[in-house]
């Protein structure tokens, strides 16, 4: 058994199409979660959020549009198949909906419960005491920083004192001290037009220390003292690494004198990190919550969209992947269906199969073997039923052909088929009584009644005996008369045939009975001829004696009476040696010599005997010139030729009137169809009656009152010694018999000698 087939090329295509759909399905749907996590990421970055939310959500909406497109393209489709009425187009609705269905609906309910909680949660953020909370924070972070930068201003102003008598010379060592004193990173001292005179700390490597602002040192002349929080304003690490307090205090001289001018003592500390965090976060907390707070409405709006986008393309790839699985699903089934039908319609070419490892896969290449083991059955099946019919064609033309009759019968007698043999034996168109039991045929209800007892007296004695046929002879439309035309010898042999049919085969011989017949006349004439012959002769001479010896001694009335004796003897005497030589003729027909032999010349030459006969009844003749040789003997044939004419001027004979005069016509014909010779004699006669018709070639039949019936039978047995065709007939010219006629179909010598 031959594999099933893979799919087919017409079957590649969609497949392979079916991939890149598959594909690039796939390839959206992670293009829309990529944008989906993009977009959420950029939400803890307000700016970023910002920035690049509406390209984001301009992308995710592309992306959802393809996929709401893809998805139209799709159910169009299906409707379209399904509007015209295709294969497994409600099984793919089905399988979509309810697969989309199973994608939608915990979508939805996801999408409800998000939308309340986001709602709700943003609204929870901007709660009244979260507000006052972070105010209360800032505030808080301002006082202490307040607090402690007036706290460095006044400790300055103090310091300031210690350098009210110090030279400029010597204010280093007094720096130093105050630095320690004040646990300050940086103490440096100021000239009143801006000039370093003195520092200690980080600024002694500065080689441009940053100077005070004339505005400053205004604020410190009549303020005595200022102090400044600074560094505040950087973000992360460097806020509290750099943010310190800077005092600047007045330095006042004690000295008394026009020229003498004010120092400036300026103090830099460096506040806490931990302090500096916390202020720098709360600070930041505020702003960013009432930055949130003045954009409640688009904030909420844009986690909303975000997440109603989610929802859409969560829900478009599942109505995609629905489709895109249900049809996956539904194609091995459509693809079982679609061969189921085509196997339920005869077609058992071989099916598509898919290559897959599932159980679906599996059962398509089930189906396909399946569907070949099929295919060869139905191969084996029609060369079996190829083989069945030609047996069963010879066996018509066996049967068509035999020359012995068939006749199938069932139990009751019913007439099941029969051969054109049975027809022309039985004379009875058989086919048109088929069904029909055999005693309704007309002429044959007493041999169907026959048939039945002999049938039934076999299987009655079949199982005793084993016997496997019966054999009887039958005697069909026998009359009073032994020589009616109807009258039919057949032997016939039944058997029984499986199924209780019965089979009777018969045969007409009635020509071996009619051959048997002659045989035997032949032996009749051997012996008459034998016993009758003999004593003629000596009765022959005995009266012709008599006659010598005492037709002196009577007187003249006795003598005319002997002569008159004598002579009746002597014919009586001729006639029956005559027909002594007749029996003895047809009795010792001796075998035909057969030669080349010109049958037209044949004729011509007993044709001139007939010249001056002094019949009545005159003889035309009609040769074909393209008559070939025979193979015959021209002494039998000559007799032939004889009786035939001898026959047929007796039979016109008897038609002759005195307006009528009836001829006897001989004529030879080329049959070049048959390759055969003809040879035709037609006489004007009243033709032969029916009894004698088909018993004309017998012995002792006949119709003339003087006649022996052995003309017709030894004709006969010379066409027999020539394998030659006889046929007798009466002519029928306005449905009125005009005459017999006899022909004689020879074979040609080349085909002979061939």
């Amino acid at each position: 058994m031959s594999p099933p087939q893979p799919a087919s090329r017409g079957t590649r295509n969609p497949r392979a199409l079916r991939w890149a759909w598959g594909v690039g399905a796939v390839v959206v749907m992670a293009i829309g979660l990529i944008l989906l996590l993009l977009l959420t990421q950029s939400t803890n970055n307000r700016e970023l959020y910002e920035r690049n939310y509406a390209r984001l959500f301009a992308v995710n909406v592309v992306v959802a549009a393809v996929l709401f497109a893809v998805i139209a393209w799709m159910a169009v489709r299906l409707l379209i198949r399904l509007r015209r009425g295709k294969f497994g187009s409600r099984l793919l609705v089905k399988l979509a909906t309810i697969f989309a269905l199973v994608g939608l609906m915990p979508g939805l309910l996801i999408y409800v419960v998000s939308y309340q909680f986001v709602s709700r949660s943003i609204e929870s953020w901007f709660d009244v005491k979260v507000e006052g909370a972070l105010d209360a924070g800032v505030n808080l972070g301002r006082t202490t920083l307040d607090i402690l930068a007036n706290g460095m201003a006044d400790k300055a102003r103090s310091a300031g004192s210690q350098l009210a008598d110090i030279p400029d010379a010597a204010a280093g060592l007094t720096l130093e001290r105050i630095r320690d004193q004040l646990d300050a990173n940086d103490v440096v001292l100021w000239s009143a037009s801006g000039q370093l005179i003195a520092s200690v700390g980080q600024s002694r490597f500065l080689l441009n220390p940053e100077r005070p602002s004339p505005q400053q040192l205004r604020n410190v002349r009549s303020q005595r003292a200022v102090a400044a929080i600074e560094g505040l304003d950087e973000t992360g690490t460097a806020a509290e690494s750099t943010a310190h307090i800077k005092a600047l205090a007045l330095v006042s001289s004690r000295g008394l004198g026009l020229l003498a001018e004010p120092r400036f003592l300026q103090v830099v500390q460096a506040l806490p990190p931990a302090l500096v965090a916390n202020a720098m976060a709360v600070q930041t907390a505020n702003r960013e919550y009432q930055e949130r707070a003045l954009a409640r409405s688009g904030l909420k709006r844009m986690y909303i969209g975000t997440l109603t986008l989610s929802l859409f393309l969560a829900v478009f790839g599942a109505v995609l992947l629905a489709v895109l699985l249900g049809n996956q699903l539904a194609r091995p089934l459509l693809l079982l269906a679609e061969g189921v039908r085509q196997v339920a319609e005869g077609d058992l070419t071989p099916k598509a199969v898919l290559q897959g490892r599932d159980e679906l896969g599996g059962l398509t290449r089930s189906f396909a073997n399946m569907t070949q083991q099929l295919a060869d059955a139905r191969s084996a099946v029609d060369h079996s039923m190829a083989q069945v019919n030609a047996a069963r064609a010879n066996l018509q033309t066996i049967l068509d052909n035999l020359t012995a009759g068939v006749i199938v019968l069932d139990a009751q007698g019913l007439i099941q088929s029969s051969n054109p043999g049975a027809t022309r034996i039985l004379r009875v168109p058989l086919a048109a009584f088929e069904g029909r039991p055999l005693a309704e045929v007309p002429s044959l209800e007493d041999f169907a009644k026959r048939v039945n007892a002999q049938f039934d007296v076999f299987l009655s004695e079949q199982t005793h005996h084993g016997l496997d046929h019966w054999q009887q002879s039958f005697e069909l439309n026998a009359t009073a008369s032994p020589f009616s035309q109807d009258a039919i010898t057949l032997v016939a042999r039944g058997a029984e045939l499986p199924g209780s049919n019965r089979l009777l085969v018969f045969d007409d011989i009635s020509e071996i009975v009619s051959a048997q017949r002659a045989q035997a006349w032949g032996e009749v004439a051997r012996r008459l001829a034998h016993e009758i012959k003999n004593p003629l002769t000596p009765i022959q001479l005995s009266a012709e004696r008599m006659e010598m010896k005492l037709l002196s001694k009577l007187a003249d009335p006795e003598q005319a009476l002997l002569k008159k004796s004598v002579k009746t003897i002597v014919d009586q005497v001729d006639a029956m040696k005559r027909l002594v030589n007749e029996f003895r003729d047809y009795a010792r027909l001796p075998a035909a010599e057969l030669k080349p032999l010109d049958l037209n010349a044949l004729v011509q030459d007993v044709l001139q005997l007939y010249e001056n006969d002094a019949a009545t009844v005159r003889i035309t003749s009609e040769l074909d010139a393209l008559c070939p040789p025979i193979l015959g003997d021209a002494e039998q044939l000559r007799q032939v030729i004889h009786n035939l004419l001898q026959n047929a001027q007796d039979a016109s004979e008897a038609t002759r009137r005195p307006d009528f005069v009836p001829e006897v016509s001989l004529r030879t014909q080329w049959v070049s169809a048959a390759q055969r010779v003809r040879l035709v004699v037609r006489d004007q006669g009243t033709g032969f009656p029916d009894h004698i018709l088909k018993r004309a070639f017998e012995p002792y039949v006949t119709t003339k009152s003087r006649g022996t019936g052995l003309g017709l039978a030894v004709v006969k047995k010379i066409a027999d010694e020539h394998g030659a065709r006889i046929d007798v007939s009466n002519r029928v010219v306005d449905g009125a018999v005009d005459g017999a006629q006899v022909s004689l179909s020879f074979a040609i010598e080349t085909s002979v000698a061939g």
